[in-house]
């Protein structure tokens, strides 16, 4: 049946090994391992913690934290013993492609776009937001927000200039080549975790140990009522929300067919940049909650909440503050640079296997970068980053990584079954224990994301169904008319 035909892992492997027509190879363990943190420490460190915890966990985000981590591991290691067995851009997309047969692989591509795109969407609406702040609001509120947006004093949004500007350099940047994209996020990922480091230093002796009690958002507090805005279930609520935060490393998975040595480097790339980023994350959560009230999140220190507490509650450390948003908008930048690089490559993959048009792989003669998809995404995320607020993308973006773990899990089971003796550089350890573990956690963050989320993912799976059975199925390369 045509929607469970596969690509059989022998033309995955030839198509690997073929570096002269393919994507270059010009990436190693250590570039990997800082594209990974390139990608993940950025908006979800700095916004969307004081999101979770105003909103759902209280000071008990540290513990949303771990249970996303405790997510991303159990999906990590299905996604390193991928990464290292089928080294081709594309990520769960390819994965799928090769155990669960095409059509699951187009709803996970289609799930890919709600990461990678949103994602980049909801990065450059924040890197905008902390831009606004650093110049004192000087960006009049009409040019950095969006037409569904107002100000208190009833200024229109019309659209978000900045988070178009930004996304234009960074899509050229990605045109001139990987290699050229790696060395200028490594330099902001030191740069980045160098101050992240020093605001924990810092703010640790501001910390008011008041901030934290009651640990937990307690029953009955108004504005909380629901399953998943108190306590546990709190916790949970914050996990799904958070998890936007720790998208990135799986995007080291898309660079695998620029990998030097992908049996050996993209396991580390994968599994280092998430261990580096939980550790920082779970720090983090606890000197910022411990320094402001997490309650003051929900109005006050929103849009800015480091650069708010700093300012509020460390006297004489203004100057950190304006650093901070510095570091904060270099790392921004790096993140919108992965999650535009990760979705190039998935619709890279997409295009060669004819389910998406062919534009979106030809490769440019020079750069031998898919030049045209980053083109024609710089005008898709664009206008969703200029036209939709923060909250929106980033909640979707979860929501599609999340699905799109889920089947990374059940397709590892899947191959270990159909094909037991192929060669694999990194076997996830415990199969089929942790990918079982990793979808039940995953899946449980996606129950406990809202319901206007849940339906938009929805709608969303509908439209990609919609554009597979109109165009990609009858254009596949596997579609015996095509042969």
């Amino acid at each position: 049946m045509s929607l469970t035909r596969k690509k059989s892992l022998a033309s995955l492997l030839a198509q690997a090994a073929d570096s002269e027509k393919g994507l270059k190879r010009t990436l190693d363990a250590k570039a990997l391992v800082a594209l990974g943190i390139g990608a993940i420490i950025g908006a979800g460190l700095f916004v969307r913690t004081a999101a979770a915890a105003s909103s759902s966990s209280g000071p008990a985000v540290t513990l949303s934290f771990i249970i996303a981590a405790i997510g991303c591991a159990l999906a990590g290691l299905c996604y390193a013993e991928f990464a290292a067995m089928i080294p081709i851009a594309g990520s769960a997309y390819t994965y799928a492609y090769a155990t669960m047969g095409e059509f699951v692989a187009w709803i996970i591509g289609w799930a890919l776009i709600l990461e990678y795109a949103l994602g980049a969407a909801t990065v450059a609406i924040a890197w905008s937001e902390y831009l606004n702040n650093l110049f004192g609001g000087a960006i009049p509120y009409a040019l950095c927000h969006s037409f569904l947006q107002s100000s208190k004093d009833g200024t229109q949004g019309i659209l978000n200039f900045p988070a178009l500007v930004i996304l234009l350099l960074l899509s050229l940047l990605l045109i001139k080549g990987t290699e050229e994209s790696a060395k200028v996020n490594a330099i902001i990922v030191y740069v980045k975790v160098g101050i992240v480091l020093l605001f924990i230093a810092l703010a640790w002796g501001f910390i008011n140990p008041a901030n934290h009690t009651p640990y937990f958002i307690p029953e009955g507090l108004v504005g909380h009522e629901g399953m998943f805005r108190h306590g546990w279930g709190g916790v949970l609520g914050g996990a799904g929300i958070v998890f936007f935060a720790f998208i990135g490393f799986d995007a080291v998975s898309t660079a695998a067919q620029e990998a030097k040595n992908p049996a050996k480097d993209m396991p580390l790339g994968i599994l280092g940049s998430l261990a580096v980023c939980t550790l920082l994350y779970v720090i983090f959560a606890h000197v910022l909650t411990g320094v402001a009230n997490w309650q003051e999140f929900k109005t006050a220190g929103k849009e800015a909440s480091v650069a708010y507490a700093i300012q509020t509650y460390m006297t004489g450390y203004g100057w950190l503050a304006t650093l901070i948003t510095v570091a904060i908008l270099a790392g921004f930048s790096s993140v919108i640079l992965v999650m535009l690089l990760g979705q190039s490559r998935v619709f890279y993959s997409m295009a060669n296997d004819g389910l998406l048009p062919k534009i979106f792989s030809e490769l440019h003669p020079k750069f031998r970068t898919p030049y045209k998809s980053n083109m024609v995404l710089f005008v898709f995320v664009g206008a969703i980053a200029a036209l939709l607020p923060g909250d929106i993308t980033g909640d979707l973006t979860s929501i599609g990584t999340l699905f799109a773990f889920v089947l990374v899990c059940v397709g590892v089971m899947i191959l270990r079954k159909t094909d037991p003796n192929v060669a694999r550089p990194f076997r996830a350890p415990l199969v089929p224990l942790v990918p079982i573990l990793g979808m039940l956690v995953c899946g449980a963050m996606i129950i406990a994301l809202d319901a206007q989320t849940q339906l938009a993912a929805l709608g969303w799976l509908i439209i990609g169904l919609a554009v597979y059975f109109t165009y990609s199925q009858s254009h596949s390369r596997l579609n015996p008319a095509n042969k």
